[in-house]
């Protein structure tokens, strides 16, 4: 399958699977973002770049196979909203946190599946700048993809709010 057709399917399946679906699609078509297939770590299902790129990782998707795949769909969704939050957002816990749970509460509202008790404790935590709060939201996403995902590298709030913490010690 050609590369523009294979990205005009799949578009159009994340746009009609939800509402963040749709409103991930448009942000995609308005700020020209490029979705493809890049090589990554395993314990990477999708990644962005600061130039506005969008990928799968071709470890585990195909073009073939991110049509009928939910967790396809939902990784779509995570990884645009990291596109939204900014770089300083999006390379936090804190940022983490937001996308895991948008994408996860929407692989949850498609498949009506039940997560792994890991994933379902993540998603009772609150979106907010506790420390424990977010070391917590750390540990749970090393549990579930393992020290090669590298959350345990990230700040735990946006880098301009950490170094705020760190010469003042108070939480934001």
């Amino acid at each position: 399958m050609q590369q523009a057709a294979w990205l005009e399917q799949y578009l159009e399946k994340v746009g009609q699977s939800s509402e963040e679906g749709r409103i991930a699609v448009e942000y995609v078509r308005t700020h020209k973002t490029r979705v493809g297939f890049k090589r990554a770590r395993k314990s990477v299902g999708a990644f962005w770049t600061i130039f506005r790129s969008l990928y799968l990782n071709s470890r585990h998707y195909t073009q073939e196979s991110t049509l009928d795949n939910p967790r396809a769909l939902t990784l779509f969704v995570h990884e645009v909203r990291h596109l939204q939050q900014g770089p300083l957002t999006a390379l936090s816990i804190y940022g983490e946190l937001d996308a895991w749970q948008y994408e996860f509460r929407l692989f949850k509202k498609l498949t009506a599946q039940e997560l792994k008790p890991t994933l379902e404790e993540l998603l009772t935590l609150p979106l907010d700048f506790d420390r424990a709060n977010l070391r917590r939201a750390q540990k749970l996403m090393t549990e579930f993809a393992g020290k090669g995902y590298a959350a345990w590298i990230l700040p735990l709030y946006p880098i301009t709010k950490e170094i705020k913490y760190w010469f003042t010690r108070k939480q934001n």
